[in-house]
């Protein structure tokens, strides 16, 4: 009886002590800007955290959406109508031969564009703006990827939470936080943290590109939405430096060591959870699998097949291997594939990655499958198609968890080398694991990281103590120029007053020997 009564006290205290770690928060009122595709399969697992909490939410979204559905028990929505724009963008990326050969900076330019003028029509809706105003919202939560909702934000005079990894520019850090070329490697450069001379001068290349992209291909269209509808006008990136928290999808498990500001959170991985079963024929493929495992594959939400010759090339690599392979392959059916081969249009891809039948995780390296590998401890070899997908795998590559097979690459010799290395090389499970051991080595998880601090703005109605001013401060100033060009401009007088004074005792020594 003793017994029970002291572990029933203990219950009671551990369960008083997790209450007093979370700070009340009464029922929020939450405005969601999102970002179509996979960016908002994380943000609709935020919203779910929210929603779990007792927080009210509401949606912007395009009429032709492709993922964030109109109706839906954990939000309401606003719907805007712009045509078939969004259907046609993603038409566009979904087509590999065509991302291979389209002007990719003009389809990004093109997009931001689309978006200003789907803001535009929020902010003319005079009935729109009334009933966002009404809605007395706490915050606005948006993806600063495509930057309207900060825009949004601004003009309704919310604090803003920013879902982030990237921005209008490029890579959120470069905004806010300062970077050094000569070891924070530029997105797009393929390079790791330790680069030679040549490495360092074409990061700076690179990230003259991005600069130039903002300043001219991007930054234009804000521009000109900021001059009309914000009082004193202003440039996205400096409203993305006004954010009040970055919710940053990555943590320094994953990303190379780099300076950083107090309100970044880093809620890498927060997506992942521990798996659940798989349906039941599912479950029975894989353990027909026997002790050889499983090798999952997939390319992500936005393309659907690569080229026939290469798949087939994949196709035919897999019929010989002893493993079963379930493959996410929406195009034509690949003539050589193999009776080991169960080829799906969806997959339960974090259940299957934490299954431990699951032996390789092949992948095009985008943000939430390299997080989840990590999580899960598979290794992966991966196919960077576009984006950031190299980068991302080259930080998994470099930590001895993955392997690069670029796409120009592929042929059944090359890809059948690569899976076998990854298969069979210890090394590269090993490491992966230590990378997971390293991710879930936490004293609160990331996704309660997350809800805590877009409750923290609520409460507090912002955070401006955590965000630095610096943005407010010319460039020159910011890197101290003209403190270099005063102390610079000191020092030289004082050189030519020395030197004056110098010459004019030398000349009137010399006149007083001549008398």
């Amino acid at each position: 009886m003793i017994s029970l009564d002291y572990n029933y006290c203990c219950i009671i205290s551990y369960c008083l002590c997790l209450i007093s770690f979370t700070p009340p928060c009464e029922g929020g009122n939450v405005l969601v800007f999102p970002l179509d595709g996979s960016h908002w399969i994380n943000m609709k697992i935020l919203l779910d955290g929210l929603h779990a909490r007792g927080h009210s939410i509401t949606v912007i979204r395009m009429s032709d959406s492709l993922y964030i559905p109109e109706k839906s028990p954990l939000y309401r929505s606003i719907t805007i109508n712009m045509g078939e724009v969004q259907e046609n963008f993603f038409e566009v990326v979904s087509n590999i031969f065509t991302l291979l050969t389209f002007d990719f900076l003009s389809m990004i330019s093109q997009a931001h564009s689309l978006w200003c003028d789907g803001l535009v029509k929020i902010l003319d809706d005079a009935n729109m703006v009334q009933s966002l105003r009404n809605s007395q919202y706490d915050l606005v939560l948006t993806d600063p990827a495509l930057a309207p909702g900060v825009i949004l934000a601004k003009y309704l005079k919310l604090p803003i939470v920013l879902n982030v990894r990237w921005i209008t520019s490029g890579e959120g850090h470069f905004a806010i936080a300062p970077s050094p070329l000569s070891y924070v490697p530029v997105p797009g450069s393929g390079f790791t943290d330790k680069m030679n001379f040549m490495q360092r001068v074409k990061n700076l290349f690179f990230h003259s590109i991005i600069m130039f992209q903002q300043r001219f291909m991007v930054g234009p269209s804000y521009d000109a939405v900021c001059a009309k509808y914000i009082e004193g006008g202003c440039d996205i990136i400096s409203l993305l430096q006004e954010a009040d928290i970055w919710l940053y999808r990555s943590d320094f498990v994953f990303e190379f060591p780099r300076p950083t500001m107090p309100n970044v959170v880093y809620i890498g991985g927060f997506q992942c959870k521990p798996a659940q079963p798989l349906p039941a024929e599912l479950e029975d493929f894989v353990q027909s699998a026997g002790q050889h495992g499983v090798i999952i594959m997939t390319l992500g939400t936005l393309v659907d097949a690569l080229p026939k010759e290469v798949t087939d090339e994949i196709a035919s690599v897999f019929a010989k291997m002893p493993q079963k392979v379930i493959w996410r392959h929406k195009g034509e059916r690949p003539s050589t594939v193999g009776n080991n081969t169960l080829l799906v249009d969806w997959m339960p891809q974090k259940d299957l990655l934490g299954h431990p039948q699951t032996k390789v995780f092949i992948a095009h390296g985008g943000t939430n499958g390299v997080q989840e590998a990590i999580y899960y401890g598979v290794p992966v070899l991966g196919i960077p198609l576009f984006f950031d997908q190299y980068d991302n795998l080259l930080r998994l590559q470099e930590r001895g968890a993955g392997k690069i097979l670029q796409l120009g690459d592929v042929n059944g010799h090359n890809f059948e080398q690569s899976l076998l290395e990854v298969l069979h090389q210890d090394s590269y499970r090993v490491n992966m694991q230590r990378l997971s051991r390293l991710h879930r080595d936490q004293p609160v998880a990331p996704m309660d990281q997350a809800i805590f601090w877009v409750e923290y703005v609520m409460r507090h109605k912002g955070a401006p103590h955590l965000r630095t001013e610096a943005y407010k401060m010319p460039w020159y100033s910011y890197h101290s120029l003209d403190v270099v060009l005063l102390l610079l401009t000191a020092v030289t007088l004082l050189l030519l007053s020395s030197l004056a004074i110098f010459r004019f005792l030398c000349c009137r020594r010399q006149k007083t020997k001549q008398h």
